[in-house]
């Protein structure tokens, strides 16, 4: 994608969070949307095919944002994959904070499950993808297949990880969101022995913190 176009589709997403945020609401259609910020819909629709493709793709960036910025690290590529997830996670969640307003408009708003989460459908595949790397890069450093992990199942966990994540740091209250921080590095690493079948201190450390966690949130 060139500089113009990304430009241009930055600017459709910066606009419809926007409008989405000091209306409460969602546009009901993509003419009303356009013609709100003065744009044909012939320019709208060389980037989306609907306003659900469009809000679909938000978290997409937000992925793709995160992605850039950790691959500018020097030593990331020499990193293993757990710190490479460790380090998603923590920038993916930076990224997050500063779009928070919207992120707890969709996930955390009016609707059903099932709607809320259909917003992630697009950011799922580009996330299991990025999963599937770091498990290849895993399983290149095993002896045998025997002790490799399965691509489909671990990438699949990992996913219900992030959700599980994403709605911890939605609740967290904590200051600077470090509730969230102790999450993410305690179940990476909990993970990561598991799949190793390394001794399950962390995974019981995980599992007093998570109890402590929902002790205080039920007081």
């Amino acid at each position: 994608m060139d500089k113009k176009s990304k430009s241009s589709k930055q600017k459709l997403f910066d606009a419809y969070t926007t409008q989405v945020l000091e209306n409460e609401k969602e546009p009901k259609s993509v003419f009303l949307f356009c013609k709100k910020i003065g744009i044909s819909e012939a320019e709208f629709y060389e980037h989306f095919g609907s306003l659900e493709h469009l809000k679909a793709q938000i978290f997409c960036v937000f992925f793709d944002n995160t992605h850039a910025l950790i691959t500018k690290d020097s030593n990331y590529q020499s990193q293993s994959p757990q710190e490479k997830l460790l380090a998603f996670y923590f920038t993916f969640f930076e990224v997050l904070k500063l779009n928070r307003s919207y992120v707890l408009y969709v996930l955390n708003g009016s609707g059903t499950k099932l709607e809320k989460f259909a917003v992630l459908k697009d950011f799922r595949l580009v996330f299991k993808s990025f999963i599937v790397e770091l498990i290849r890069e895993g399983n290149a450093t095993k002896h045998t297949r025997f002790t490799q992990h399965p691509e489909a199942l671990f990438s699949e966990g990992a996913w219900a990880q992030l959700l599980f994540l994403i709605k911890f740091w939605i609740d967290d209250t904590s200051p600077t969101f470090e509730k969230t921080d102790m999450a993410i590095e305690k179940s990476v690493r909990s993970v990561f022995d598991l799949f190793d079948n390394t001794p399950l201190d962390s995974i019981v450390d995980f599992g007093k913190f998570l109890f402590k966690e929902k002790i205080r949130w039920a007081n």
